[in-house]
């Protein structure tokens, strides 16, 4: 029998805590709602969890301070950030304590799961990629290291950003690379102009890939990108 996910919720706006609480659990999660920041932390000490959604503005302790906490104990720990506020500045600062996703309300219950579940996925592939940080692409070696890209004859030195995107391509190879996710990896803020920016960075690696036929980065209509080998 499959364990299932078992999620923190902080979050002390209580009617809001309980209607997620009752959805995720609805759709197979484990879940345990605490109204403060200090509460959260209790249970997460005592508790194993699979990740954590906090909102960020809670009484006793906000959740930036309850994600520092939850991070020193457990560094690779999912976080998702709940909060009103829409300021890059927060978003900054989620992202800087290591926030693998942020969502402003309101929002629909459906995101919340789908979030969720893009997270978990990519954590496992993560984990199961674990340290590598060499990739074959066709007659490519990528070094993510050195970002260099080399052939055997010629070397090409990436970017980081070319780099830190190729990286996230290999270690979803033939899967969907979540637009969203890669655009919050490297770039920290989803708006428009640094979406533009990545698809600049996308025709830039289909350049440097371009001499290898079984290689393919392709567009995932509304959903991101897919490096097919």
């Amino acid at each position: 029998m499959e364990q299932k996910v078992k999620l923190l919720l902080a979050e002390d706006d209580e009617n809001l805590g309980l209607l997620l609480k009752e959805y995720l659990i609805a759709k197979g999660f484990e879940a345990d709602l605490y109204p403060d920041g200090d509460l959260a932390y209790k249970g997460f000490a005592k508790n194993h969890y699979d990740i954590c959604v906090l909102d960020v503005m809670m009484p006793k302790k906000d959740g930036f301070t309850l994600a520092k906490e939850i991070r020193m104990v457990n560094n690779d720990m999912p976080i998702i950030f709940l909060t009103a506020k829409n300021l890059k500045e927060d978003v900054l600062e989620g992202f800087k304590i290591g926030a693998d996703d942020y969502i402003t309300k309101p929002f629909s219950m459906e995101e919340l799961i789908y979030r969720v579940e893009a997270i978990l996925r990519r954590t496992t592939q993560e984990g199961q990629a674990g340290a590598q940080v060499e990739f074959k692409l066709g007659k490519f070696l990528f070094d993510t290291r050195k970002q260099t890209l080399s052939d055997g004859e010629e070397t090409v030195k990436l970017t980081t950003k070319e780099s830190d995107l190729l990286k996230l391509l290999c270690q979803n190879a033939n899967k969907v690379l979540e637009r969203n996710f890669a655009l919050k990896s490297i770039w920290i803020d989803d708006n428009y102009f640094n979406a533009r920016s990545m698809d600049v960075y996308i025709t830039k690696l289909r350049k440097h890939l371009k001499d290898e036929p079984t290689v393919e980065i392709i567009n995932v209509h509304g959903k991101g990108y897919k490096l097919i080998l």
